[in-house]
Order: structure tokens, then sequence, then C-alpha cells
């Protein structure tokens, strides 16, 4: 195998796939990225729930496959200072980087060994704006659960209605839910997708302009853009049956500008107590809204300016829960809808239905 290509386009493949590369120690290969040399040059990593495959320009002296790991790769790249080209060669299980200055010589891992990975064989599929698609996903992503013990909770469900794509995300304490409306939207089934997969997706796509051709399969989701492949396994599980906990009817009304509530619980978090709990004190009969909060250090009571109706109610939340809410919303204004102590607050954008926010308060 031996190729030339500019270091840049090589520098952005080999850190792109490095990410996705695996630390299973039964399976060392899976550190690596192959590069395979067939009339094109594609790098692939796979973790073995993600894969992807990238295809860069150069010149095609010999084809080939090698195997290299990935962030050994990657480190000497970031740190070679020439955007001139840079010639890859394999000659008796050592690939040598050669260019300007520059003399490499990396032993490489069982090629043989690298796995498959799964091409889309059949499958609804769907052509849309990538930002859009990654838009949903930025919106819900941070509300799945960290923990793996229920992979439904850990995973993003997307599931088509009419000409609308849902994104949810919940783990169990908040929830979110985006709507983003497509064109021409296919009826797939309902997916849920690992939210550690979901951050790579989002990475991949999101700098990427224009189209993205998104397949649908029963066990994995891949996406085909420009000159790449990104595929990711699919959880095979239930999610709840969310609606059920999002509340129809309120007693407590709250619109308010969205930074003015974000400085005040900003503000209040300084001095929040272990918990990070901020206390929101809502009283419409006497048209004050504060956020407070106290620890041992001292107590912050921040008075925000808002329109009030309903009942008055004095309820926690944890502070990093409520501070979530509001990336995903766009309107300058916000809503909060509560319906007693114990149960959810709703939060939404005054001038955007699209996205909901659910949160539950503390027992404390």
């Amino acid at each position: 195998m031996k190729i030339t290509c500019l270091k840049e386009d090589l520098e952005k493949a080999v850190s792109n796939t490095e990410r996705i590369t695996g630390k299973n120690l039964n399976l060392p290969v899976l550190k690596g990225i192959l590069i395979n040399v067939n009339k094109s040059i594609v790098l692939s990593s796979t973790n073995l729930d993600l894969g992807i495959e990238i295809e860069i320009s150069g010149k095609v002296e010999k084809e080939g496959r090698v195997v290299i790991e990935g962030g050994i790769l990657n480190s000497l790249l970031s740190n070679i200072q020439t955007n001139k080209n840079l010639t890859l060669e394999l000659k008796s299980n050592n690939l040598f980087i050669t260019g300007e200055n520059i003399k490499i010589t990396l032993s490489t891992l069982p090629s043989n060994e690298f796995p498959l990975i799964p091409k889309p064989k059949k499958g609804k599929s769907i052509k849309i704006k990538a930002n859009l698609f990654t838009n949903g996903l930025k919106s819900v992503w941070s509300s799945a659960s960290n923990s793996t013990i229920k992979p439904e909770l850990s995973s993003v469900y997307i599931y088509p209605n009419g000409e609308q794509v849902i994104f949810v995300a919940t783990d169990s304490f908040r929830l979110s839910e985006k709507k983003i409306l497509f064109n021409n939207i296919v009826n797939f089934e309902p997916i849920l997708i690992p939210v550690k997969n979901v951050v790579e997706i989002i990475r991949n796509l999101e700098d990427t302009t224009g189209d993205v051709e998104i397949i649908f399969e029963e066990n994995q989701i891949s996406f085909i853009y420009k000159k790449q492949f990104l595929t990711s396994r699919i959880i095979n599980g239930a999610f709840p049956d969310y609606k059920q906990i999002i509340p129809k009817e309120f007693n407590t009304e709250i619109i308010s500008l969205k930074e003015d509530v974000i400085n005040s619980l900003k503000q209040s978090n300084v001095l929040s107590d272990k918990f990070n709990q901020i206390i929101f004190s809502v009283f419409p009969s006497k048209k004050t809204l504060t956020i407070k909060s106290q620890n041992e250090k001292g107590e912050n009571i921040s008075r925000v300016e808002a329109s009030l109706n309903g009942d008055d109610i004095e309820i926690g939340f944890n502070y990093r829960y409520i501070i979530d809410a509001f990336q995903p919303i766009s309107s300058d204004s916000v809503s909060f809808s509560l319906t007693g102590p114990g149960r959810p607050m709703v939060i939404k954008g005054v001038s955007d239905g699209s996205f909901i926010y659910v949160v539950m308060p503390m027992n404390k």
C-alpha cells in the first residue's frame, strides 16, 4: 500500500475516526484505524456500537490495507507542523509516513482481525438537512440517563408523527421533547439510539452543510453524507409512555425573560447546598417571584421580574436540571407551569411550542 495525501485531509479524517475507536481488551484491533486503499482512500473505525468510514482525496500508487493504533496516529498528526503532502507506505508490517522533514515508522495491527462495519441492506430512508436532525438530538440528549441499567433511559427516542419527527429523552427526573418539521417524511418505526452514540452523531453531523441521507433498519441507523458513512446500533426496548407524565392542567403560571431567569439561577447556584437545590418562591398574590438558595456559606435571594397567575407556591428543584432547559429554547421569554407541591414543572418557550421540558421537584 502506498498513498500520498494532504496532511490536513488525513488529520481531520483520523481525528474523526479516532474518537470512535474501541477499548476492548479482548480485541485490541478496535483501538486501530483501518486505512483501506482500493482505488479510493477510506479510513474506518468502530467500537462495535458505532462505525464510521471517511473517504479522503489523494494519489493511490499501490492498493492495500493497514490498521494503525488511532491514538498514536492522531497525536502524531496533530503535532506535525507542515500542511503539505504526506506519503504513507506499508512495508514489512510497518507503516512509513514521510514528508517535508518528516520520517515516521509505526508498527501495525493485524488488518485481517478488523471487524466489518455493517452496511445498510434495506430499510426506509429520508434525505434531510443535517442541521435539522442534529438540532433534534442536541435539544434533548442531555436529559437522557448516564446509567446503563435501563438502556431505554440512556437513549434518545425518535419517532415520526405526521410531518414531524419527535425526539425525546428522560432520566425519570426530567424529560425533553423536541418536534422537528420535515418535508416528505417516511413512516419509520420508532427507534432508541444510545446517548453515547448520539454525542458522536452530533459531533460528526453538526458541521455538515447540506443534506444527509438517514437509513432506518431494525438494528441500526445509518447516515450517509458527503464522503462519509456513519452507523449506530439501536436499542431493542420499550420507551416509557412519557406523555402520561406531562401535566395537562396547571394551578400556577410564570412568564419571564429567559436571560433574567438564567442570571438569577446562576447567582443562586453559588450558594446552593450539596444537593444543588434552589427554591422557586412564586407568590401571584404579592406579584413576586424569587429564586433563593442557602448553604453553610450564606444565603441568596434573587427577585425576578415576571408575569404571575394562579396559586402561591414554594417548590425546590435541582439547579442543574433547571439550567439545562434553556439552551434548546429560542424564545426570549419562557413560561413555567406548576400543578402543585411534589408535582412536575413544565418549561416552554413562549413563542416556540416545538420544545417542552418537564422537571420533577426535589423531595428535600
